[in-house]
């Protein structure tokens, strides 16, 4: 892995949000008054899943390929690892600027999003049980190969990216959000998210949140260093991280003032609210916000809290498991 890079800014932010390709931003901030009256809160939730990768990896892997800048010949490669959403988004983004783009993903990867990858031209490499082993087949390829390797969670400006989010939910609130719930995965939506609301809303409570079939980034957090766990087991394949990428904790720390966790009966539970009252199909990690809601009431009745429906790639049958039990 390459030394760590500074910090993402909020002025880094502002300055992805002016040029990030369009089609990732500006998306919507919906409420739903059955929903706030159900929860007991009032909910707002950031919609990243109708733009053309179905999740808001696009903003970051846009605004990181853009940063490359002339550094890369054309047909230069880069490889990274990913569940799928991220993938998506290194192969949008190379593609559109004459890269070739590798990505390893686990055996047990959602076939639709390998599919989506290979169909924005990537190289898929299915390789190992889960994402980290797949990271670690990548690291060896561009290690041998001479290719970048972009890690998820390493890349100020990808975290910058992801943090436009937050921008864009402050500055469409009238005054301030009480709480910020962001889906946990390798941290860069948590650790740019956060990076904007510590200087634009320093009230905001930034919470982000894990699978507690994947707690290697919350143990991380609590121990204050990475803590690697032996296996993950969740339906949420967007948070089954096994092995913290340190710098995203760094990120982390100053931007996020709690990490807590759900189960999967509990995303299921947001799953079925979201489609039910706003009509939309969450993948399981981008109902993480609302299940963080329902496995803990009374932290957040009455007050105003925010959310991101982070993707919705997900299968038809998985989703219809999902939300109706078939």
């Amino acid at each position: 892995m390459p030394d760590d890079p500074a910090f993402p800014t909020p002025a880094g932010i502002e300055a992805a949000a002016l040029g990030i390709d369009p089609v990732f931003t500006g998306t919507p901030l919906v409420t739903q008054a059955a929903l706030d009256e159900q929860l007991g809160v009032r909910l707002l939730v950031k919609v990243e899943s109708l733009g053309p990768l179905r999740s808001f990896k696009g903003r970051g892997t846009d605004w990181y390929v853009q940063g490359l800048g002339s550094r890369l010949e054309p047909g230069a490669e880069l490889v990274t690892a990913s569940a799928g959403n991220f993938g998506q988004g290194i192969a949008r983004a190379a593609r559109g600027r004459g890269l070739r783009a590798t990505v390893f993903a686990a055996r047990t990867a959602n076939p639709a999003k390998v599919a989506a990858m290979r169909a924005l031209g990537a190289t898929v490499r299915l390789v190992g049980q889960d994402f980290d082993q797949a990271k670690d087949a990548a690291a060896a390829h561009a290690q041998a190969s001479g290719a970048v390797m972009v890690v998820d969670g390493h890349e100020p400006t990808i975290a910058e990216g992801a943090g436009t989010i937050g921008l864009e939910i402050e500055r469409a609130t009238p005054g301030p959000v009480d709480v910020v719930l962001l889906p946990l995965g390798n941290g860069a939506l948590a650790g740019g998210v956060g990076t904007w609301f510590r200087q634009a809303s320093p009230t905001t409570e930034v919470v982000a949140v894990g699978a507690s079939g994947a707690p290697a980034m919350a143990r991380s957090w609590r121990a204050g260093e990475p803590v690697r766990t032996e296996s993950v087991d969740t339906i949420a394949d967007g948070l089954a991280v096994r092995v913290p990428v340190p710098y995203a904790l760094d990120v982390m720390r100053p931007a996020v003032d709690d990490v807590v966790e759900v189960d999967d009966r509990r995303l299921i539970e947001a799953m079925r609210l979201l489609h039910d009252h706003l009509g939309l199909v969450a993948e399981p990690a981008g109902a993480a916000g609302v299940a963080a809601i329902l496995a803990a009431p009374e932290r957040y009745a009455g007050r105003l809290v925010a959310t991101v429906l982070c993707g919705s790639n997900i299968d038809v049958a998985r989703a219809r498991s999902f939300l109706y039990g078939d």
